[in-house]
């Protein structure tokens, strides 16, 4: 391959600038055939008054490439700007997280053998990022699941274990509780896993499944998860396997791709030189098989894996009685590029195919058209002096010859009718008023017309939700004990 091939780059915050230099030199010294072209974006960009974190001229070198190897950007906690790499994701359509795990023992400690990849669903979920303070006390943040969405990162899952002959595809979901969001997504995982006869299908419930997974991760193969419940376990696997440093990830959509670690920005020891660079090493290695130079990833996977069966570490995967030198970023990197052309002896070496491997295919079924109706409404209500029976009162003269108030939550649990006296309220409430006749539609006037009333009655409407049917079937759940 004469022709270079662009791509963009960005050295990131923290640690960033250094483990990206360290695997610009290894793929460099490995031949890898590629021309980088640089952005700016992160922290330095936020504070310089752009608060996407990225400026325009970075978005046209993005979907010019169309490949992007990041590192690791700050986001910060509690407030401050947005998660750029979810903007990233999202904005260029990069629903599939792809992040393989596999133990390294004896040279990097672990207890457990796996061998395994985590494909996680990257554009929706809680992180959407839609928060609102709607009382003094309460806040909320939506979950957004939505079909096509669900469709797409599990047949991707099915397709990827079926190209790399995984014999078997797990579904984590918390579908016991989130009956709607969570059930959707199981339901699309057992419609799809019908078309993959040949692959084993498994459902775990999350908390069980993360257990298994930091217990016994033989178990598992491929894991198709929801984006927050992937985001948390391909940390507890890296983790189990031995570092969270060791780990890469692809970012996979239809037009563009992003190969990035795993890990963040690590801001307590930048500058140090003592960061490990595997995970973005290896999520270069993902870059170079997506870009059609699996060769060039063969040859670093391999040294790689030879350093580190050397015995040469990082402080973080360092161990008395297995590592034999303990070595900074740039040390690390010189030892790879060093063993360029070898195989380890002990650990399984590398072998990538020859083909091309960009991703495959990904076709959405079509949204059958349902016939929805409105049957209620939910009013949500900020109040801190009056109980559930004193806002049922009130709300009780909204009842008509269409409508009823059918019950009052709080927090999800519901304390009007017959509420118990020691739930514990806070002033957040949920007042649900349905179609006497739920196969009647009701006009949208009533819902404005219950806004209405209850504000002129003197309380604090923050919110409202439609409750439909579609083809007859409930849209929406009930509260807790009712």
């Amino acid at each position: 391959m004469s022709e270079k091939r662009k791509i963009t780059i960005a050295y990131g915050d923290g640690i960033g600038p250094e483990i990206m230099e360290a695997t610009l030199r290894i793929l460099d010294a490995a031949g890898a055939m590629i021309e980088t072209e640089e952005i700016e974006i992160g922290e330095k960009v936020y504070n310089a008054g752009v608060f996407s974190g990225i400026r325009p001229e970075a978005w046209d070198s993005l979907r010019s490439t169309k490949v992007f190897l990041k590192a690791p950007v700050t986001t910060p906690q509690g407030g401050g700007f947005k998660s750029l790499n979810v903007t990233t994701r999202k904005a260029l359509g990069l629903f599939a997280n792809v992040r393989p795990v596999v133990t390294l023992t004896p040279f990097v400690a672990s207890k457990h053998t796996m061998d395994l990849v985590i494909v996680r669903e990257n554009e929706e979920d809680l992180y959407a990022g839609i928060e609102h303070q709607q009382t003094q006390d309460t806040v909320q943040c939506l979950k957004l699941i939505s079909k096509q969405g669900s469709e797409k990162i599990i047949r991707y899952a099915f397709e990827y274990a079926k190209a790399y002959n995984r014999k078997k595809v797990t579904c984590f979901s918390k579908d016991n509780i989130m009956k709607l969001t969570d059930g959707l997504f199981h339901k699309i995982f057992n419609q799809i896993g019908e078309e993959y006869p040949e692959i084993e299908k498994e459902h775990r419930i999350i908390d069980i499944g993360s257990a298994l997974l930091a217990d016994t991760p033989e178990k598992f193969d491929v894991i198709v998860t929801l984006n927050l419940y992937g985001d948390i376990i391909s940390d507890i696997a890296a983790q189990v396997a031995g570092s969270v440093g060791l780990c890469g990830s692809a970012n996979v959509g239809d037009q563009c791709a992003m190969f990035e670690a795993i890990h963040g920005s690590a801001p307590d020891i930048a500058g140090k030189g003592i960061a490990n660079p595997s995970g973005l090493i290896n999520g270069a290695l993902m870059m170079l098989v997506h870009i059609n130079q699996p060769e060039v990833a063969e040859k670093i996977h391999n040294a790689w894996l030879k350093t580190l069966e050397d015995g040469i570490h990082t402080g973080d995967i360092f161990k008395e009685g297995i590592s034999s030198q303990r070595v900074g970023t740039a040390g690390f990197a010189d030892a790879v590029i060093e063993r360029l052309g070898q195989k380890p002896l002990i650990l399984k070496p590398a072998e990538y195919s020859r083909e091309v491997q960009k991703g495959f295919e990904i076709k959405v079924s079509p949204i059958k058209k349902e016939e929805k109706k409105l049957v209620g409404f939910d009013l949500f209500l900020d109040n801190d002096s009056m109980r559930p029976e004193q806002i049922a009162g009130v709300l009780k003269n909204l009842d008509n010859e269409k409508i009823l108030l059918a019950f009052i939550s709080n927090r999800g649990l519901k304390v009007w009718p017959d509420g118990l006296p020691e739930s514990f309220c806070t002033s957040h409430w949920r007042c649900r008023f349905k179609s006497r006749d739920l196969t009647v539609e009701i006009p949208a006037s009533e819902v404005w017309e219950g806004i209405r009333k209850a504000t002129e009655a003197g309380l604090d409407v923050v919110k409202t939700e439609n409750l439909y049917t579609f083809n007859g079937k409930r849209g929406y759940t009930d509260a807790q004990a009712e």
